[in-house]
């Protein structure tokens, strides 16, 4: 049955459809599926590599056939596939016997049994879901990330000399620079990605309880934990978790998890301060024509990009704090609660995929008010008081810091006039006097 984007309960498959379309070929069922094809056809030829006495005789030519099976997999091919589920009532079991039949209309119907031969399920689920996750990050996630971040970099660029009143507990504080407190972002996501590329897309691979019982038992001459390691490492790419048990533990699967939950959170943390700086009238927004801001309000421009991300990043998250939390703890040697939990794998991807792009369009869209920075910095002189008790301080000055705060807890409007009144009743020399003065909200911003 085709869906419509109108009939989908998921806004990810409904609403934002066009924006995670680029997540299907990885975390749809039917990629699942894929995977988990590609898995068995890539085992079946690791095993007559080996090779294994009953696949010496085998035509190494018919590899490419083989291996087209799953380059070529189609939604029939799927669909073929979920028919035969309703049968054996079990995923993996179906895609073996549509190999199976596969093998058949390439006249190697003496070989079929060494399609699935010795594994159980997760072996197949914990090579394929890793290896659709490490390729989603590396095809879709990672070039969404890059875009956002070159963005953050452009603007550090672009604003690296615009002054700015900082704030800290809300109240005005020591000057800084737009473009350096964007450059936190970037250091902080940097820092945080560094990490991310060094967690190892983990698989397990070792039979029924992790150690290669049926393996062992049929062939007790081969080295079937190297024959594993050199299959998943080699062939497919990931790291070789062992020993485990059923099912792999998921450790490095939570690391990755949380380390995106931590890149969410900093683009999150930025939202809202663009937002807040939005409100502050610092950034007017870029206008579409024939878009409404309010049902109501016909003046309003609302920061909806950054609430869109917000509220993305906030589902994500917690999708994502549940999959590190659970997927590590199964009963004894496995329980089934890791199967239904991976399903929603790509939920939380595609909205962090939906707030990266939501983000991005709302930073594409400001307009810096310079005359809004200008304004608060000249309306908040007192922030330079900090400034003049250090030089103070420097020269020996007796108790600067309460001189200064007798000036600025008044309340009396402290403005370059009254500042100025003040350092010239200071018994300081001259030169000192006039390096005071020299300094205001604009350029009292540090390095």
């Amino acid at each position: 049955m085709s869906l419509s984007p109108l009939q989908a309960i998921s806004p990810i498959d409904g609403r934002y459809a066009s924006k995670t379309q680029s997540l299907s070929t990885y975390f749809s069922e039917e990629a699942l599926i894929k995977y988990r094809v590609l898995v068995e056809i890539e085992y079946f030829i690791a095993l007559c590599e080996i090779p294994l006495p009953q696949l010496k005789s085998i035509d190494t030519s018919v590899f490419g056939k083989l291996r087209e099976i799953y380059t070529e997999f189609s939604t029939e091919d799927a669909q073929a596939i979920k028919d035969i589920e309703k049968v054996t009532n079990h995923d993996v079991k179906a895609v073996e016997y549509f190999i199976k039949e596969k093998f058949d209309a390439l006249g190697l119907q003496e070989y079929k049994e060494f399609i699935h031969f010795g594994l159980t399920s997760q072996d197949i689920n914990n090579t394929a879901i890793p290896l659709s996750i490490k390729e989603a990050v590396g095809d879709v996630y990672i070039p969404h990330y890059l875009e956002l971040k070159e963005k953050l970099k452009s603007l550090v660029e672009e604003w690296s000399e615009i002054s700015m009143l900082a704030r800290t507990h809300g109240q005005p504080a020591s000057p800084t620079r737009l473009g350096k407190e964007f450059q936190v972002y970037v250091t902080r996501l940097e820092a945080q990605f560094d990490l991310l590329n060094d967690i190892p897309s983990a698989a397990k691979f070792g039979g029924a309880t992790g150690n290669y019982n049926a393996h062992k038992v049929a062939y007790p001459n081969i080295d079937w934990k190297a024959f594993g390691t050199r299959f998943v490492q080699e062939k497919l790419g990931l790291h070789h978790s062992f020993p485990t048990t059923q099912i792999e533990h998921y450790d490095h699967m939570a690391a990755l998890f949380d380390g995106l939950k931590r890149i969410n959170t900093i683009i999150l943390d930025l939202d809202r301060d663009v937002w807040t700086y939005v409100s502050m009238d610092y950034f007017k927004q870029k206008i579409k024509k024939g878009e409404v801001g309010s049902s109501a309000m016909p003046h309003k421009v609302n920061p909806i990009d950054f609430e869109n991300s917000e509220g993305n990043i906030g589902i994500a998250n917690a999708l994502f704090e549940h999959l590190s939390a659970k997927l590590p703890v199964s009963r004894l040697q496995r329980d089934l609660t890791d199967s239904t939990v991976l399903r929603n794998v790509g939920v939380p991807f595609g909205h962090t995929i939906i707030a990266f792009q939501a983000t991005l369009k709302g930073l594409n869209k400001l307009l810096l008010n310079k005359e809004k920075f200008a304004q608060d910095l000249e309306n908040n002189w007192a922030v330079v008081a900090e400034a003049i008790q250090t030089i103070l301080r420097r020269e020996g000055y007796p108790n600067p810091y309460e001189a200064l705060k007798g000036l600025t807890r008044t309340n009396t409007k402290i403005n370059q006039n009254s500042i100025a009144d003040f350092i010239g009743t200071l018994e300081v020399s001259d030169s000192i006097k006039s390096e005071l003065k020299a300094i205001t909200p604009s350029n009292y911003t540090g390095i």
